[in-house]
């Protein structure tokens, strides 16, 4: 898709790159078939850019298969994620697993989403999302599962980290991939409905482990291995991203968007043409001698890089350093009082026994994780009319105050109110990011950004967990408290950023 000499446009001004033809009196919106995007010669009509292709495709049932596809796939990485959290209860007695072995558990599948964020979000710019969605997706669920059959704590950490490294693709790719689609008035709302399919893994999860894990029953003696319920629940959790891998190798199409970039403009044109059906109605290089990470830092886009820097490290320490902990909490809190009343002993796991399994630490992370709903249907509503911005800066410090309740109430009943407050705030914060971290920044810096911001996020990640599990048994004020500051810093920060409700995707 090459660019139109100035010249030759009205006032002399550039334009993006232009796909196609159309005639003067051709509105394709009043036809039954697709319109013609193939180049035409002998025309001397303006051709359609990036934007007017996407809006000339039109809105319908292609954009609401793949919210499923691309939904599905979000839920499967918080499906991922969250496994061990619900697993710990259980599996630390056959794992023998000490605090800080849960923390340094919980924390591996952050490194390998670090790792695995910056390499992915790469490759995405570079050869294209959809190849990188498969392949991250497979490798997710495939070392998940394998997961499930290692018979000691440290393979299993292995396989949870490799596990990491496929989620720490997909879910910066994904956003990427589902923001090219979208015609810029609905991009807000879709983006948002997108990331309540992280609420739908949430529920997944937790459903699954509440109806899996206290079933003792489901146990197989392998003879080198007793197979417990909480492995079976591994197995089950690594089902999502498997087949997410493939329905999108069989199904779904390379972003258009991408396509133009990388001139391959008669796979774009197919692609348009194929929304247009079921919806019923170029070439631009890398800047040279830059890496990606480098030109986030420089010109216009320093400021904002900076307040996302800030935001992406304040949120992902402060909802996995909580959010992966919440089980473990609210088992310690069954015997009544706060979270934190409980602690003043470390544990002693070698003369405990985890079995019979508590079922209500399960009905309270289930109860959690739905709380997530009334925060997502709020971004659906609002993200168009009030802006990412806005609904980020909120509810970050909205979350913050949540956090500080959390560790000031005295029962277990108003700790699980507070919990249910921070998620289905905190859920807010991180749909308004989604949407805004897409927006940011240009087509051929998309996705490295993403996979760079959840990179630095991953480290914040795998923090939180290890400082949770170094100080939940001698001092568990200063996690929460230090997750209450973060989360305030992180609100102010994005108070520094550009509007970019209803902005043109560049």
């Amino acid at each position: 898709m090459s660019r139109r000499n100035p010249a030759d446009s009205p006032g002399g001004e550039d334009r993006e790159p232009l796909l196609g033809e159309r005639t003067a009196r051709h509105d394709s919106r009043y036809d039954d078939d697709p319109p013609d995007f193939t180049d035409d010669q002998n025309s001397v009509q303006p051709k359609l850019s990036y934007e007017e292709a996407v809006e000339e495709a039109g809105f319908g049932l292609f954009h609401g298969l793949l919210l499923l596809v691309c939904g599905w796939a979000n839920a499967s990485d918080a499906v991922e994620i969250l496994c061990v959290s619900f697993l710990l209860p259980t599996a630390r007695c056959d794992l023998q697993l000490s605090s800080a072995d849960m923390g340094l558990l919980t924390a591996s599948i952050f490194l390998g989403m670090m790792l695995g964020g910056y390499m992915w979000g790469y490759l995405a710019d570079l050869r294209g999302r959809q190849r990188v969605l498969v392949i991250s997706l497979a490798v997710n669920g495939t070392f998940g599962a394998v997961a499930s059959l290692a018979p000691s704590f440290w393979l299993f950490l292995l396989l949870r980290f490799f596990s990491g490294v496929g989620v720490g693709g997909s879910i910066p790719v994904i956003f990427s991939y589902f923001s090219e689609f979208q015609p810029k008035m609905r991009r807000g709302a879709m983006i948002s409905a997108l990331a309540t399919f992280w609420m739908a893994g949430n529920i997944l999860a937790a459903g699954a482990a509440w109806l899996v894990i206290p079933r003792t029953f489901l146990h197989v003696d392998l003879g080198w291995l007793d197979f417990q319920s909480w492995r079976v629940f591994v197995v089950l959790c690594s089902i999502p991203s498997l087949t997410s891998a493939f329905i999108f190798r069989l199904a779904m199409p390379e972003s258009p968007r991408f396509l133009m970039e990388a001139g391959m403009e008669k796979e774009a044109l197919a692609v348009f043409q194929q929304m247009y059906r079921l919806n019923h109605r170029g070439s631009r290089k890398p800047f040279p001698g830059l890496s990606p990470i480098r030109q986030l830092f420089i010109g216009p886009l320093i400021s904002r890089s900076i307040a996302l820097l800030v935001i992406f490290y304040s949120i992902s320490f402060g909802y996995y350093g909580l959010w992966m902990w919440f089980p473990e909490l609210f088992r310690r809190a069954e015997d009544g009082g706060s979270p934190c009343a409980n602690m003043s002993q470390p544990q002693n796991l070698r003369n405990e026994s985890c079995y019979p399994v508590k079922t209500a630490v399960y009905m309270e992370g289930f109860v959690t994780a739905a709380s997530n709903l009334p925060g997502n249907i709020f971004t659906i509503l609002l993200m168009d009319t009030v802006g990412g911005k806005i609904l980020l800066s909120g509810s970050l410090l909205l979350s913050s105050a949540s956090v500080f309740l959390i560790y000031v109430v005295k029962t277990k009943s108003q700790s699980l109110i507070m919990s249910c407050v921070f998620s289905g705030v905190s859920v807010i914060s991180w749909n308004a990011l989604d949407v805004v971290g897409t927006e940011l920044y240009p087509t051929q810096l998309r996705s490295s950004a993403l996979g760079f911001f959840t990179g630095v996020g991953r480290v914040a990640a795998i923090m939180g967990n290890v400082v949770f599990g170094q100080l939940v048994d001698s001092n568990c004020a200063v996690p929460i408290l230090l997750v209450s500051v973060l989360l305030l810093a992180g609100g102010l920060a994005a108070l520094r950023l550009p509007g970019t409700k209803q902005m043109d995707l560049t």
